[in-house]
């Protein structure tokens, strides 16, 4: 059975070309642009990893979503693929303890990761 992988983001092209290449390495891949129908697929599905930008509707959206899904399923790896910092020039990591505590994330990448390197990551979160 495939490896279900969510993914959230306004960047359309982001969003499409790692959704298809994903599903070419035989994931299932459910996305969405907006954090209130990320919300609505988390309430009804339990992906197996979750992927999110961290500026969506509001500034703080991808970060809602980390804590919801938390919530809902405690144990499922969350990667935040971002462009913030060099959108914004304010910086986030997963570094300290304190950041770890509130961020919510297992993982934290700038947008300009690779297909590759995503999928490296991803294995690792997985376990596989």
């Amino acid at each position: 059975m495939a490896k279900k992988i969510i993914i959230v983001d306004e960047d359309l092209d982001f969003l499409e070309n790692t959704k298809v290449y994903l599903e070419k390495l035989g994931f299932e891949v459910l996305t969405t642009d907006t954090q209130k129908e990320a919300e609505e697929i988390l309430s009804k599905v339990m992906p197996d990893l979750a992927i999110f930008e961290l500026m969506l509707e509001n500034e703080d959206s991808g970060f809602i979503l980390c804590y919801k899904l938390r919530k809902l399923y405690p144990d499922v790896p969350i990667i935040i693929a971002t462009a913030v910092s060099a959108e914004t020039g304010i910086f986030f990591s997963l570094e300290t303890e304190e950041e770890k505590k509130w961020i919510k994330a297992d993982l934290y990448l700038e947008k300009e990761v690779t297909p590759e390197q995503l999928h490296k990551e991803i294995l690792k979160l997985l376990k596989m």
